[in-house]
């Protein structure tokens, strides 16, 4: 059965509206991720809030639409309650070098749970290994998982999860890019007697039926993320028909979008594991004086307001400005077509 919709939305804000409370923003990384080490992003002020709308460059109109949704919940719509008023999130380390992996921990305080990446363009095995290997060494009581981002194959997975299970990964995400193969990897991985948790991200929020995962029997867990899935009611409700355990991510936003995945992890039902949501920790400057990062382990619930001076500070080149406004109204016009089509259905 496809994914239920959750209410009709509410009216989309006209475009002006948007184009007159957006800002454009380049933040410095402390580190390379996902190839980059600045992250542009485009903050929109609403009567209720700010949201923001980053989906990465090569990412079209039709998928970054869930984006704007998002970020427009968080701006015109708000949060369900919460039921909880702080989130244990986990350390997030990048695919740097083994010997790097203290300095990037050092960052982020108390840590109780580190999500490595790993299967990295252009790195071996032997590298994640040793990368996987300095976190243990550095944390030895740290619940560990490790994040693929669908980078091997089954063959490489069922192989490097083997090797690197022997320090004990709490799960394996997306090992590999499929629903198909996330079976298969779960498959062999039981048979060899290496059974390692498989979380699907890519595999719910890249596919048009994000609770095919579930019915495949391809996870253990879900990891959700707001922007990519629309917004936190809709992530909430992928969440309560998926019927697995759930981790929020972020997808690596300022303070303003990490409001919105601690309001998803608030309002979740159960949070057994710590959320991948402390990755303002990998910016060298946020865009909010309070910054969302974690305090002893957990991220206090709180809200998140953009800095003018800040935003002045980082503000992006006319030139990319220029870049994010016409795809703002491009995924504008994408979206409202897509509730015209909608409310027509209904």
């Amino acid at each position: 059965m496809p994914a239920r919709l959750p209410d009709l939305p509410p009216p989309l804000p006209s475009l002006e509206e948007l184009l007159d409370n957006a800002h454009v923003v380049s933040l410095p990384m402390r580190v390379k991720f996902r190839g980059i080490m600045e992250r542009e992003t485009l903050l929109l002020k609403g009567p209720l809030g700010w949201g923001e709308f980053c989906p990465f460059p090569e990412y079209d109109d039709d998928e970054s639409s869930r984006w704007l949704s998002a970020a427009l919940e968080a701006g015109w719509v708000g949060f369900p309650p919460a039921l909880r008023d702080s989130v244990p999130v986990n350390a997030t380390v990048p695919a740097v070098p083994a010997e790097r992996v203290p300095e990037v921990l050092a960052r982020f305080g108390r840590v109780d749970a580190v999500k490595i990446k790993v299967a990295e363009r252009g790195q071996s095995l032997a590298e994640d290994l040793a990368r996987v290997t300095a976190v243990r060494d550095t944390l030895p009581d740290a619940a560990i998982r490790v994040d693929a981002n669908g980078g091997w194959d089954v063959v490489q997975a069922v192989e490097a999860l083997g090797k690197l299970s022997v320090v004990g990964l709490e799960y394996a995400e997306q090992p590999v890019p499929d629903i198909e193969g996330l079976a298969e990897v779960r498959r062999r991985l039981a048979s060899a007697g290496a059974p390692v948790l498989i979380a699907a991200d890519e595999s719910v929020r890249k596919e048009s039926d994000p609770l095919r995962v579930a019915r495949a029997g391809a996870a253990d867990l879900i990891v959700v993320k707001v922007a990519p899935l629309g917004g936190v009611a809709r992530a909430l409700d992928i969440v309560a028909q998926a019927g697995l355990p759930a981790v929020v991510s972020s997808a690596l936003d300022t303070s303003i979008g990490i409001r919105a995945g601690l309001a998803l992890a608030a309002a979740l039902p159960s949070l057994p594991y710590a959320c991948g949501l402390g990755t303002v920790s990998l910016f060298a400057s946020d865009i909010t004086l309070d910054p969302l990062v974690a305090d002893d382990g957990a991220i206090r619930l709180r809200e998140a307001v953009a800095d003018p001076g800040l935003l002045e500070q980082y503000a992006a080149s006319a030139e990319r400005r220029d870049w994010w406004l016409e795809r703002l109204r491009r995924v504008h016009s994408a979206l409202a077509s897509s509730q015209e089509d909608l409310f027509t259905e209904t």
